[in-house]
């Protein structure tokens, strides 16, 4: 899988901490093993290294089964010098995956020992398909550490922030504007989920959106300038913090989201308007993320809309969370109306995530007829994007972020 894929869906779709799922962190459950099946795609290995220990034990990891590097059920069965493995009948449709001798620290590589893409393949609806590769190299151990990549307008405010609403602690990152030690100025204030990707490269499970250097660069040309606050996910917590409701798959977790959004509200953001110069009214504070952490976001948005006036949302899967539509039906435009930035890719998730086609895109367009429906003027307070070239990664995410910046805090300079 893609580095993201491999990252992200060990720690969380959709954007950070260590484990593979589907959208997020997995459950400490194991997956169970695919029963027998007498027709489906059926995967052959035709060759593997020379360096391949002899008696090792080729799994596939994939959108079938939560990523898992060493699931029990999808090893494959060798055969000579070649390796083969038939999926479960049930399995149809796109697919994604990757091999491995058991964990992400010996997935397959180049022969250089360079990252490869997910391989990918459509299953059809029906009867028996085959697919044929080889593996060029196994990588020989954890990947290499990265350098550290934020400006010097980035600090820690906390590694070890209290949350006393889930009992937790975590870390905070705090940009401040280039501008923000030589004058008295005020500042709006935008919050970031999966603080991990949002500064530092060698932070990130698969690059960075690089906020701090965008922001940074915005300054000279008269940008007035914002403070973010980005929240570390909580790894194996990210999946239970970022969904309002538990969900109905107990692989998914979920229901943790509505205390998450309030350590957020009534602790973190007290904090930062009293020991920085914020404007703390609505207009001027906003939220955002990614995957999952654009749900939460979207939900803190219509939660406490006296609080966000300012949505930043991107690749979210909102048919994760239906219970999200009610809300939206039930929400009410304001005299000072919310800003909602959504942006996803036309065809996000239909190869790398294993989706429907195109659902990720149906999903976000039916969240914006909903608003409309609402009441919300979806003409003036809201920016939907579908590009054709987007992808369920931290790099679409990076290229988004000016636009989404600039439109949602452009109207707050003095």
């Amino acid at each position: 899988m893609t580095r993201f894929c491999v990252r992200a869906l060990r720690h969380a779709l959709l954007g950070g901490a260590c484990a593979a799922t589907f959208f997020g962190v997995a459950p400490a459950q194991q997956v169970a093993p695919p029963a027998a099946a007498r027709s489906g795609l059926t995967i052959r290995l035709m060759s593997v290294p020379a360096t391949t220990p002899a008696g090792a034990v080729i799994y596939v990891a994939g959108t079938f089964n939560n990523w898992d590097p060493g699931a029990a059920g999808y090893r494959l069965t060798s055969q000579g010098k070649q390796y083969a493995l038939t999926l479960p009948d049930s399995v149809r449709g796109p697919v994604a995956f990757k091999f491995t001798l058991g964990s992400w620290d010996r997935v397959e590589v180049t022969a250089t020992g360079g990252g490869v893409a997910n391989r990918t393949f459509t299953v059809p609806a029906a009867g028996s398909a085959t697919y044929t590769g080889s593996v060029a190299g196994w990588q020989s151990g954890p990947a290499p550490e990265r350098p550290h990549t934020a400006t010097p307008s980035v600090l820690i405010l906390d590694t070890a922030f209290q949350m006393p609403q889930l009992g937790r602690t975590r870390r905070v990152w705090l940009y401040l504007p280039p501008d923000y030690a030589t004058s008295n100025r005020t500042y709006p204030v935008l919050y970031l989920h999966d603080g991990q990707n949002v500064f530092d490269a060698a932070t990130s499970f698969a690059g960075e959106w690089g906020v701090d250097e965008t922001l940074d660069s915005l300054h000279p040309a008269g940008d007035p300038g914002v403070i973010v606050v980005a929240v570390d996910n909580g790894g194996t917590h990210r999946m239970d913090e970022y969904q309002p409701w538990r969900s109905t798959d107990t692989r998914f977790g979920g229901g943790e989201g509505a205390r998450y959004v309030d350590f957020i509200v009534q602790t973190l953001k007290p904090y930062v308007d009293a020991h920085y110069r914020t404007r703390p009214d609505r207009v001027n504070t906003g939220i955002g993320g990614s995957s999952l952490g654009g749900i939460i976001s979207f939900y803190a948005a219509l939660q406490y809309p006296d609080v966000f006036g300012r949505a930043l949302v991107f690749s979210a899967p909102f048919f994760f969370e239906p219970q999200l539509f009610a809300l939206a039906r039930a929400y009410r435009r304001r005299a000072s109306p919310t800003r909602f930035y959504f942006d996803t890719g036309l065809n996000e998730g239909t190869t790398e995530l294993g989706l429907p086609y195109r659902a990720m895109a149906h999903s976000l367009q039916a969240m914006v007829d909903t608003l409309a429906a609402a009441g919300v003027d979806t003409a003036a307070d809201v920016r939907a994007l579908l590009p054709a070239d987007g992808a369920h990664a931290e790099w679409f995410w990076r290229r988004e972020f000016p636009a989404a910046y600039r439109w949602l805090f452009g109207g707050n300079a003095p």
